[in-house]
């Protein structure tokens, strides 16, 4: 028997999976750095604890885009969803996350598309790789340490194969292609799926399961030298080689779509442990769940041609409102897109952001309310904080987080209600801790409540008109509500026997200001009135400014 296959010794962090056929896996926990938090292993199929190699350093390889089209809402939301991953280990656990991702930029896919357009299939694949990190920027996704290339990394495919080869688990067939020899690894090969069904393909295969290294070039295709005569890489020993080559034998983290975990992750697996002759290499797998359109089974893509790009989403919705909607979900669940699911992320965004704007109102003095129960809101904000870090400990559940959030902005606004006449001490001091919080949160899951992306000198200048033009509107206002004589009042209880009304001649001030106010809000200007006092806010497609 291989040698290899002898490795493992008594070892009391040893996990062993059984499938239904009898047929063994095993999974091995790291020693190093736990982290505290516990995430879903698709090698075990349940939550383990995340423990990284070096401590506070977690190293994680991603399978990047196929640039032969237009990236879709089913895309980013996988892109999506493990940026927010990354963010919380960064931010909540002060983990460095050093983050490297494939661009696959030589693909049957590529190469089809480009006969079709009767161009390079260079240049199409540089088209939408720029697009692509363009999608990204606009959706807030943090960028890789890194992007790599396919084609930047041939000589160091090439040489990974020779290795595999040497090792005794590849062969080369009579046709110039070269094979992974799944055979040569006995039961090691399904670790993520412990029955693995057999793939059809070409008929030089020695095993239905076994998947390409490298295929001998065709005519009018792109073809590099290698020992085994023209050709290119395979699709999954691009991932192993990049990841090998940065990495080493080791990797704690590997992410992608569910739809990857079969054939794709499966054969990384199998090819970078022949390689390093190891019996682990990558520690965790996490795999997102596919975006669906609602009232279908089916995942959202371009074979289907039932997809939405992610350029055109954002010509309807923000990508404030898209980060919610991923976070309304666990990240390795499937989630339904339809107008609905977008419009509670919308809605839940608006909730947020009008506590934080009337939070901002209470501390500048220009909302009154009754005094605040002070005690009670300290004791929430540092339940939720607690219950928060918790949440997110557990596999990242993001769901439980927003509602947590969600429970403390209801408790702050049950105390926020306007009134006429305060009695007592203010507390602003609680509402800026709750107001901070909120937006710190917000903040490490990439929605972006202060809405600090860069905007022409032009809007500074739109800023201060409005300022003045609110201002001036108030001071009309004020003039128009204040009245010759005061209103009797109860002798018993002090309070006022009957409303107040302004004087008839100043009414219509009153409804000029209600005309200018509502003439305002289809333009995205909001002014909102607070007794005799106004605060207003700029909206444009959700994202907002405030003075």
């Amino acid at each position: 028997m291989n040698r290899w296959l002898n490795l493992h010794a008594i070892n009391p962090n040893r996990k062993t999976l059984k499938s239904v056929d009898g047929a063994e896996r095993t999974w091995i926990k790291p020693a190093g750095f736990d982290t505290g938090v516990k995430t879903y292993n698709s090698l075990t199929k349940q939550k383990e604890p995340l423990v990284l190699a070096q401590e506070r350093i977690a190293t994680w390889y991603s399978c990047g885009p196929t640039v032969y089209d237009h990236a879709h809402l089913g895309h980013a939301c996988s892109y999506v969803r493990f940026d927010i991953l990354q963010r919380i280990l960064s931010r909540i656990f002060e983990i460095n996350v050093i983050h490297v991702m494939v661009i696959t930029d030589i693909d049957d896919k590529i190469i089809q598309r480009s006969l079709e357009q009767n161009i390079s299939p260079t240049v199409l694949a540089r088209m939408h790789e720029e697009e692509f990190k363009r999608d990204m920027q606009a959706l807030r996704v943090l960028p890789p340490a890194v992007y790599m290339r396919v084609t930047d990394n041939i000589p160091q495919i090439v040489a990974f194969i020779k290795r595999i080869i040497g090792n005794g688990h590849a062969y080369v067939t009579s046709q110039g292609n070269v094979y992974f020899d799944t055979q040569s690894i006995g039961n090691r090969y399904g670790k993520l799926y412990l029955t693995v069904s057999c793939i059809l393909g070409a008929q030089d295969k020695r095993d239905p399961r076994d998947f390409a290294l490298w295929k001998a070039s065709k005519p009018h295709e792109p073809h590099w030298e290698s020992p085994w005569g023209q050709g290119r890489p395979g699709w999954h020993i691009e991932c192993s080689t990049i990841a090998s080559s940065v990495f080493g034998s080791q990797l704690d983290i590997h992410s992608g779509g569910i739809d990857l975990a079969f054939p794709h992750h499966e054969n990384e697996i199998a090819q970078s442990e022949a390689y390093h002759q190891c019996e682990q290499w990558g520690n965790y797998f996490l795999h997102s769940g596919h975006l669906h359109l609602k009232g279908s089974v089916e995942k959202m893509s371009k074979s289907l041609k039932n997809y939405v790009t992610i350029k055109d989403f954002l010509k309807s919705y923000t990508a404030n409102e898209f980060r919610l909607f991923c976070l309304l979900t666990r990240y390795r669940s499937a989630i339904d897109y339809s107008d609905a699911s977008m419009s509670e992320a919308r809605s839940t965004l608006s909730t947020i952001s009008a506590f934080c704007h009337n939070a901002q109102a209470y501390m500048q003095g220009h909302l009154q309310c009754q005094p605040i129960e002070e005690g009670i809101l300290w004791e929430r904000l540092s339940a939720t904080q607690s219950s928060v870090r918790k949440a997110l400990a557990d596999d990242f559940d993001t769901p439980k987080t927003v509602d947590a959030i969600m429970s403390l902005i209801h408790h702050g606004n049950c105390q926020l209600q306007p009134t006429a006449k305060v009695d007592g001490p203010r507390s602003p001091a609680v509402f800026g801790a709750m107001l901070s919080y909120v937006r710190e949160i917000m903040d490490v899951f990439g929605v972006d409540l202060l809405d600090r992306k860069e905007v022409h000198d032009s809007s500074g200048v739109l800023n201060n008109v409005v300022e003045e033009l609110v201002h001036f509107r108030s001071e009309v206002r004020k003039f128009a509500l204040s009245v010759e004589d005061q209103a009797p009042q109860d002798p018993l209880t002090g309070s006022e026997i009957q409303k107040r009304h302004p004087q008839p001649d100043r009414v219509p001030l009153l409804n000029a200001c209600d005309a200018f106010r509502n003439n305002l809000a289809p333009l995205g200007v909001h002014i909102k009135d607070r007794g005799t006092n106004s605060t207003w806010e700029i909206t444009r497609r959700g994202e907002t400014r405030k003075n």
